[in-house]
């Protein structure tokens, strides 16, 4: 399973490309949903080698309006040769297919939201050529939505605010109103948003949150990507169990024999996660005279 919050937060746009009219309306420039939609290629390089992708490239065609090229980029942290990128991918796009191109870039930190946020002027300080000017998703304009009925009218939506607030402190009730939303909604709707949900929170801790109500909330499912979860929480937390059960042997061997065990060693032992190292530790207990030798050649 593909575990990149860079991948989820432009791939939602692919899956779902209306969820981009709401978003726009969210963030103050009402466009409306499009009639069409076309997939277009991401690739910007010239025939120079000079190699150029943007994340998502989509044509969203409105009714009653014109077309126009939908740039999606997801951020992760501030980069000051991003915007010269951008604005590049902007000029190239509009020289390329002559319809007016618009960028997106979805962050997942306030910081680098702020960022991203700001016009960049291009050109003399007296009269600058171009303007920079992303439109930005993030924890600053996202909506924390904890509410199960708010979070069932748009479950697409609610899976990219859940997103963009990764790191917020309440990411186990947005997560905990996400799972509950799905439970209602057919397989073919939930799956993937399981599995951009599961992209989009990568490595932080609230990955672990959001396997476990899988495994609890959405146990009925049984999509690969709802399985792959439920076997890594399961192996997780078997892994888990007997890393903790060697380390309370170790602690027990030491203490028969007397041996003092600092808070840091206690820490060391109980917190160790590799149940080989832990293993080595446990061999070494009976025999050892103090903590130290526990840890000798480690």
């Amino acid at each position: 399973m593909v575990s990149s919050p860079h991948e989820a937060m432009h791939r939602i746009f692919q899956e779902y490309p209306g969820l981009f009219s709401r978003v726009s309306e969210l963030l103050g420039v009402p466009i409306a949903a499009p009639t069409s939609v076309s997939v277009m290629p991401t690739d910007l390089t010239e025939h120079r080698p000079v190699e150029r992708r943007v994340d998502t490239l989509l044509r969203l065609d409105v009714e009653g309006d014109e077309s126009f090229l939908l740039a999606v980029e997801a951020q992760g942290k501030k980069d000051e040769d991003k915007p010269a990128s951008w604005a590049y991918y902007l000029s190239y796009l509009y020289t390329k297919y002559r319809v007016p191109p618009l960028l997106l870039v979805v962050c997942q930190d306030r910081a680098t939201a702020e960022w991203a946020s700001r016009p960049v002027p291009i050109g003399p300080r007296q009269w600058p050529a171009l303007t920079l000017r992303p439109l930005v998703a993030g924890p600053h304009n996202m909506p924390v939505i904890t509410n199960v009925a708010e979070a069932r009218k748009d479950l697409v939506l609610t899976t990219l605010a859940a997103i963009t607030h990764a790191a917020d402190p309440d990411i186990g009730a947005i997560l905990k109103t996400l799972s509950t939303a799905l439970r209602d909604a057919p397989e073919i709707i939930a799956d993937p948003l399981v599995e951009l949900t599961a992209q989009g929170l990568g490595n932080r801790p609230a990955a672990q949150q959001w396997r476990n109500l899988v495994a609890v909330d959405l146990s009925f499912y049984k999509s690969a990507i709802s399985e792959e979860i439920r076997d890594e929480g399961r192996s997780e937390g078997r892994s888990e169990g007997r890393a903790e059960g060697v380390a309370q042997g170790i602690l027990l061997f030491l203490a028969r024999a007397g041996i003092d065990v600092s808070d840091e060693a206690r820490e060391r032992i109980t917190t160790c996660g590799d149940v080989d190292t832990l293993n080595r530790w446990l061999l070494r207990a009976p025999a050892a005279k103090s903590v130290e030798d526990v840890f000798a050649e480690e």
